[in-house]
């Protein structure tokens, strides 16, 4: 069964990062994620997520336009970066997590399309050692320009397919966001189909507007059945902005909605 995680940046603005884990496991979420971790107690955070028994599926490592943590297009951040993934691996080491989240940095104008792509293959190649020495899993996210990134360079998922099949490393998987994909290229069921096998975490929203799942364009639950078929058995991630002025009630709804 696919295994729902909310992140905890979106919701409950109110509570503390562990007053936030004991208020999603009490709504009757398992799983879990985050943005960045350093500004964050570590180990208060383990200790409420070992006591609520949760699960923290992954953290992010850098920024979506490389001001923090280098940018992937950018061959002079190499060092930058590999510092961070070092440091990412570290923090979220202690949280019990194995997963992170990189992005692509904004587009360089003096950069063609071509060397962007490569200099994102050869960081990833790069980093690639490490990650297989400590088991941990990078997941590269491709996003919209449209509303959210404009000036983000990896805005295609095929790209981003291409570029993780380049690399060839099972510590480096594909970020599907159905919510930006949607707004980009949508054709969402047939991507998923022809690439599960390099897909390592879901991140989802409600089309238009980022909120519930359940109030926008697309069929979610569909979507699920599709991944439970696929024999997928990671994380899918809420990464939306509850409408709902009641973030339990939001949660909770959503919660029902996606197991039907």
């Amino acid at each position: 069964m696919v295994k729902i995680d909310v992140c905890i940046e979106t919701v409950f603005p109110e509570l503390s990062p562990e007053e936030k884990i004991a208020k999603i496991k009490e709504i009757g979420y398992d799983w879990l994620e985050m943005w960045f971790p350093d500004n964050k107690n570590i180990d208060a955070v383990a200790k409420s997520l070992s006591f609520h028994n949760m699960h923290l599926n992954n953290v992010v490592a850098n920024s979506p336009d490389g001001s923090r943590g280098g940018s992937l297009v950018r061959k002079q951040d190499k060092e930058i970066y590999m510092k961070r993934i070092d440091q990412i691996i570290e923090i979220a080491e202690k949280m019990g997590c194995n997963k992170a989240i990189t992005c692509s940095g904004n587009s360089l104008p003096d950069l063609s399309e071509t060397q962007m792509k490569d200099n994102i293959i050869e960081m990833l190649c790069c980093v690639d050692e490490k990650l297989r020495k400590k088991s941990f899993t990078l997941l590269l996210e491709p996003l919209n320009t449209y509303v959210d990134h404009k000036g983000y360079f990896l805005n295609s998922a095929k790209m981003a397919a291409e570029i993780v099949r380049s690399v060839n490393s099972p510590n480096i998987k594909l970020l599907y966001d159905i919510y930006h994909m949607q707004i980009m290229e949508g054709n969402l069921c047939s991507f998923i189909e022809k690439n599960i096998d390099i897909i390592g975490h879901f991140h989802s929203a409600g089309v238009p507007g980022r909120h519930e799942l359940f109030d926008g364009e697309i069929n979610y639950p569909f979507i699920i059945k599709l991944l439970e078929r696929l024999g997928y058995a990671g994380c899918f991630g809420l990464e939306y902005m509850p409408k709902m002025p009641d973030h339990t009630l939001s949660l909770k709804k959503t919660l029902d909605y996606l197991r039907g």
